[in-house]
């Protein structure tokens, strides 16, 4: 589409807008195409009317992005007829400044196109910081970052939402109803619960002041990572809390990174499997619930047989594709309650929490006999292979981590001795073993 079949006498709108000093955009909706841009417009971007035109206007505008965000709006836009959104635009400098948008529904031979007028608010952002005082120009600050502020006021269940905070979650200034389920319903439900809490805590005193990291969902339906901290500001004279106030701060990356870490220091890069240090975590946990409950616990060493001779023979990436098959298909057929680690090299372990003796040899039994069925097809080879087991279990063959983990170890030794491709259970008495 091209803009002389959108706009009929283009030259008289040119001339019209030439003296306007905002940027006016013609926007197609569904693909926030630029049909249209008058002289201020470009010439705020630091750009040509070229540069301009037939760009997404997800190009200009920073607190857009991506399309789905944008068909938010649109909608919302298509709705509504006249919309208002705070945001800032780009120069092609890569500077920013605040722009407030106003955008109108337009009608065109049978056809909707948005009408965007965009204005330059720097100087009114300053004047206002000027004519309102140092407190304005603090408030004024803490709205244009990057953090969001809310103020809650308990007695009618109203709350201010800052703009940064709307932008944050990718609404307009207009959005967001000024009530306490706003903020609430966003909040993923398996945090809810805590957040709540610590709020209340705060609200009846128990806590010096409300502090919660969580997850809050913007308006993709995405959740983000958030610090929000805050505070009682006002009371009645009664003393009846009236007011909270506080700050949201956006730690998606942070928390992300975070997680990655954690995630990295846990399992095992090729298997994706936890890792030695987990699974001694976890089996410290599991055995105390264990003895707490007076539940068994069986725990399952394992590794596979004449692995080295894999390595030996097609390589160690072929022996690397065989350890990672062998996890996946451990994974597929260990249960949902049971804990699978790569314990080290072609060793892994399993521990099964409230199993006794007989149900873990069953278990045991079943992935032996999955292991020795699976072929793994490495480039134009096949390559099969078998494992050995050891079983131990709480509290017949050991009190501790370290016993059950020398017991079912014994065990797995005597399941190589014994031919391998076998599980054998630790002893339970002098020179008693358990096939």
């Amino acid at each position: 589409m091209e803009c002389n079949d959108i706009v009929p006498n283009l030259e008289f709108y040119k001339n019209l807008c030439a003296h306007i000093s905002d940027a006016v955009y013609l926007i197609e909706p569904d693909s926030s195409k630029i049909l249209w841009v008058n002289p201020a417009g470009y010439k705020d971007l630091l750009m040509n009317e070229d540069d301009v035109l037939h760009q997404s206007v997800l190009s200009l505008q920073k607190d857009v992005i991506g399309p789905q965000q944008w068909s938010s709006i649109a909608q919302v836009i298509h709705e509504t007829k006249r919309f208002t959104f705070i945001g800032n635009h780009k120069r092609k400098n890569g500077t920013i400044f605040p722009v407030e948008v106003i955008t109108s529904v337009i009608q065109y031979q049978g056809k909707e196109l948005f009408l965007s007028i965009a204005r330059d608010i720097t100087n009114r952002q300053l004047q206002e910081a000027d004519l309102i005082g140092r407190e304005k120009n603090i408030w004024t600050a803490i709205n244009a970052s990057s953090d969001g502020v809310w103020d809650w006021n308990i007695i009618d269940n109203s709350v201010y939402f800052s703009p940064s905070l709307k932008r944050m979650l990718g609404y307009g200034p207009d959005e967001m109803e000024t009530k306490v389920e706003t903020w609430k319903n966003n909040i993923h439900p398996h945090d809810l619960s805590r957040v709540m809490q610590a709020l209340e805590e705060h609200i009846q005193g128990t806590r010096e002041r409300y502090e919660s990291v969580y997850r809050l969902k913007n308006r993709n339906g995405h959740y983000l990572w958030v610090h929000d901290i805050g505070c009682i500001t006002e009371r009645l004279k009664n003393g009846e809390v009236l007011n909270l106030t506080g700050i949201v701060r956006d730690i998606t990356d942070y928390k992300t990174h975070e997680l990655r870490l954690m995630e990295m220091a846990a399992y095992d890069e090729l298997t994706h499997l936890r890792n030695r240090r987990e699974c001694i975590r976890i089996f410290d946990k599991q055995l105390e619930f264990a003895a707490r409950s007076k539940h068994q616990l069986s725990v399952l060493l394992f590794d596979l047989d004449f692995f080295k001779t894999v390595n030996d023979r097609y390589g160690h990436l072929a022996g690397d594709q065989v350890l990672k098959d062998i996890a996946q298909i451990l994974s597929q057929h260990v249960r949902k309650s049971d804990y699978l680690f790569r314990w080290g090299g072609e060793e892994f372990m399993l521990i099964c929490p409230s199993t006794s003796r007989e149900e873990a040899c069953i278990l045991a039994e079943k992935l032996r006999n999955v292991i020795e069925k699976h072929i793994t097809h490495y480039q134009n080879i096949t390559i099969s292979i078998t494992a050995s087991f050891g079983l131990a279990s709480y509290p017949e063959n050991a009190q501790s981590r370290e016993e059950l983990t020398l017991s079912a170890d014994s065990a797995l030794y005597t399941a190589k001795s014994k031919g391998r491709n076998c599980v054998v259970y630790a002893k339970t008495q002098p020179g008693q073993v358990t096939l």
